[in-house]
């Protein structure tokens, strides 16, 4: 049964028989789930209610109506973790959920222990700006507010959903030194992770698209071949050859 200070999850499932057993099941692992049927009532809920992560089963949902569906919570919700729940084979539609502000996404079929490890890691990681350290970070003309949880560049927000957040701010406050996959996938994702490389350069894209004038030729998320990635300041004398948007 889940305490007195369960996280409130959002379950949207078309199936009734899947919602509740996805409740159920959740509820056992320390969430609160109220479930909803479709987009519709998944917003409706979201207006006359406060919820840590909304969880949503897009798998009969159209790319389109998903983009627009995570939009909307971005909007009403700036911090909430979004968790897709998705089909096999649908890399280019979790991309664009991911650029519309969709935390993380896991694959059917899958386990409830591994469900519920993935609602834990995209709760952690929507509440990891606020221990980094500083208030803030600027480097040439972009700035991170880590206490409102904004990013700024050349003077205009840009849209980051929570991991994107945090990975950059973890980059930021490691600039200059290099970074390996395993030690940005266990800083962001959790200690259990470490070798899921796909899963990290769909970010470093993401990422890419939003700070780099020209993401084929980074000047800031620079590549370390082999290794990981690391972010360089605009003063630094870095090897212009690491600039390659190779991830």
């Amino acid at each position: 049964m889940p305490t007195a200070d369960s996280f409130k999850l959002l379950i949207m499932e078309d199936a009734n028989p899947a919602r509740t057993v996805l409740a159920a099941s959740l509820c056992d692992g320390g969430f609160a789930g109220e479930t909803v049927s479709n987009p519709g009532e998944a917003l409706d809920a979201l207006h006359a209610h406060q919820f840590d992560l909304v969880l949503l089963d897009v798998e009969n949902l159209p790319g389109i109506e998903t983009v627009t569906l995570c939009r909307s919570i971005r909007d009403l919700a700036q911090s909430i973790g979004i968790l897709l729940l998705i089909a096999p084979h649908v890399e280019k539609e979790v991309v664009l959920a991911l650029e519309a502000g969709a935390d993380d996404y896991i694959t059917k079929p899958f386990r409830i222990v591994e469900l519920i490890s993935r609602c834990r890691v995209v709760l952690h990681r929507s509440r990891a700006g606020k221990a980094i350290g500083a208030s803030s970070f600027t480097v040439g003309d972009m700035q991170l507010d880590l206490e409102r949880r904004q990013f700024r560049k050349a003077g205009k927000i840009v849209h980051l959903s929570p991991i994107e957040f945090s990975l950059l701010a973890f980059l930021i406050k490691n600039r200059g030194t290099a970074l390996t996959h395993a030690q940005l996938l266990r800083a962001i994702w959790g200690p259990e992770y470490g070798q899921e490389l796909e899963y990290l350069r769909a970010y470093i894209r993401l990422l890419r698209k939003k700070i780099e004038t020209k993401p084929s030729q980074p000047q800031y998320l620079l590549t370390e071949p082999w290794v990981g990635y690391r972010f360089r300041g605009p003063t630094s004398s870095d090897d212009p050859g690491s600039t390659s948007a190779r991830c």
